[in-house]
């Protein structure tokens, strides 16, 4: 995502807003592929990868 300075200054881009975007996208592609009605908390930790930094560090 490109967003212009306040004073018309150079385009900079929003990594945490392209993040979230990518995160929203993949669980919206989880959601419509998912027999059930809603996803369950499990899935959704599992889509946006939840504790895997803490799984890696022996902590999970």
């Amino acid at each position: 995502m490109r967003v212009s300075g306040r004073s018309g200054g150079p385009l900079v881009q929003d990594h945490v807003a392209l993040d979230e975007i990518e995160l929203y996208g993949e669980l919206m592609i989880a959601a419509s592929t998912a027999a059930e009605d809603r996803l369950s908390p499990a899935r959704i930790d599992e889509v946006l990868r939840v504790g895997r930094d803490h799984e890696r560090k022996g902590r999970g």
